[in-house]
């Protein structure tokens, strides 16, 4: 059997050349963890990696929409675009002057496992032979991962570009210890400080972890 470190370099090399591929300027590769949580298993550039954390950190994004619609969300002009959606999350896109964005679920039947995102930075739609081909970059990033699922997915397997959130993974677990309360919750408080401060949930969550801030203080805001 292929060495599922192997399938993870063939996804991330897949990831890059979708880039030169279609018209855009970067992508990004998401798996869902459970309810509105997801961790980023690759980003091709730093405008691809801000685009996950944001929506991470807000919950909400093309990304979850995506993934819980099963069908793409294609936003090919952000300067008019409203949504009800993602609010939060296109405000924020405003300030990094993104023209599209694209997102597509990696899904195999009832199989959901995550999404690829796609943005450029000047407006304007796929035409249809280059939906066509990001469909199939789709598909055969779905099949790789698939194929690397099959054993597990180590850090190691990305030890540069991997995003994984662990930190907020931990700092939830010390909130649901430390107060009894649920995971969704736990995790619905570290969004709530960090929106509310202007911050990334990883940062608050690196915080906890460091013990710079007191978990009481997510629990306690209103």
């Amino acid at each position: 059997m292929r060495d599922h470190h192997d399938g993870l370099d063939a996804l991330k090399r897949v990831c890059e050349a979708s880039t030169d591929l279609l018209p855009v300027d970067g992508a990004s590769i998401s798996i869902s963890l459970g309810p509105r949580l997801r961790s980023t298993l690759y980003a091709s550039d730093a405008v691809s990696s801000r685009i996950e954390s944001l929506q991470f950190s807000l919950g909400e994004g093309p990304c979850f929409q995506s993934f819980e619609t099963r069908r793409p969300v294609l936003v090919p002009d952000l300067v008019n675009f409203t949504t009800r959606e993602w609010p939060v999350f296109a405000k924020e896109l405003a300030r990094l002057r993104i023209g599209a964005i694209f997102a597509f679920p990696m899904q195999r039947g009832a199989i959901r496992i995550g999404v690829v995102d796609f943005y450029r930075t000047k407006p304007g739609w796929l035409s249809p032979s280059e939906l066509a081909a990001a469909l199939e970059v789709v598909d055969i990033a779905t099949l790789l991962l698939l194929d690397a699922q099959s054993g597990p997915i180590a850090a190691e397997s990305w030890p540069t570009t991997r995003l994984d959130h662990e930190q907020v993974h931990q700092a939830t677990g010390v909130l649901i210890a430390a107060f009894g309360i649920p995971a969704e919750e736990a995790l619905a408080r570290l969004r709530a400080y960090a929106f509310a401060r202007d911050q990334l949930v990883d940062e608050v969550a690196r915080a906890i972890m460091a013990r710079r801030l007191s978990p009481r203080e997510l629990v306690d805001e209103p």
